[in-house]
């Protein structure tokens, strides 16, 4: 008696398709992660001199030279964050911090990622807004 037997698996045509698709996300995540790095080190440098004491009552150019060594600290380029994205701004007995910032990052040819970020820290102590 001849028995038959059903093939199971994937095809090469199948794999290559696979294999693109895969390959495709893991450039995505390696283009996209190292912003998002990037990112969370500023967020800690930011919260790094919220913790400070005293640092509502420092001038703003005081503000910007801690938080500069500090973003050195999280190895966060200081190319990538222009000194117009980092604004103090004192009201109603507040000190706030905010940055606000676009990185591009080159993904295929003419085409190009594009992110934007903007932390604020109150720096007297309340809560983020």
């Amino acid at each position: 008696m001849l028995t038959r037997y059903r093939n199971r698996g994937i095809t090469l045509i199948g794999f290559l398709m696979l294999m693109a698709v895969v390959g495709f996300f893991a450039y995505l995540a390696m283009r996209l992660i190292p912003m998002y790095s990037e990112y969370m080190g500023v967020v800690k440098a930011m919260e790094q001199l919220k913790a400070e004491p005293g640092s509502s009552n420092l001038s703003p150019e005081e503000i910007r030279r801690t938080l500069d060594f500090k973003l050195n600290t999280q190895y966060v380029d200081e190319t990538s964050i222009p000194p117009e994205a980092v604004m103090v701004k004192r009201e109603a007995g507040k000190t706030m911090l905010r940055i606000r910032y676009e990185r591009r990052v080159p993904f295929v040819h003419n085409l190009e990622l594009l992110a934007t970020f903007d932390k604020t820290v109150n720096l007297s102590g309340a809560d983020d807004e």
